[in-house]
């Protein structure tokens, strides 16, 4: 009953779609590209012409700096350099257009920026 229901469904958007071509002028017609086209833009990793290579997105190998357990135990300092490490990292990624790891890198910065301000806070007794 469902399969009858999507091919009633199918057949419906079809006839409405056929019916406005045929109101606006409308042929439908292939698109028609080359092959070179297509595998250039369906390519994994793609080799430009200056010998650099563009991949498909990969999880980075890295850990966050902000998840590892030792971090608790860091110096105001240790954490203060940590974070500028951070954000050089994170501008060397968007200067080279890896938006994704740039935006990991800030997450991760903001993460150390956080604890960095409990640890400068004076310690609250009630």
């Amino acid at each position: 009953e469902s399969m009858q229901q999507t091919i009633d469904e199918t057949e419906r958007r079809r006839a409405k779609q056929l019916a406005y071509n045929e109101e606006h002028g409308i042929t439908p017609t292939q698109i028609e590209r080359r092959r070179e086209d297509v595998l250039r833009q369906t390519a994994v990793i793609d080799i430009h012409d200056d010998g650099s290579r563009s991949k498909a997105y990969v999880e980075p190998e890295t850990y966050d700096i902000a998840a590892d357990p030792v971090v608790q135990y860091m110096s105001a300092d240790q954490l203060k350099r940590n974070v500028e490490l951070l954000e050089q990292q994170m501008r060397k990624a968007a200067k080279e257009l890896d938006f994704i790891e740039a935006a990991r890198l800030r997450d991760e910065m903001r993460a150390l920026q956080a604890l960095l301000e409990e640890k400068e806070q004076p310690s609250k007794k009630a």
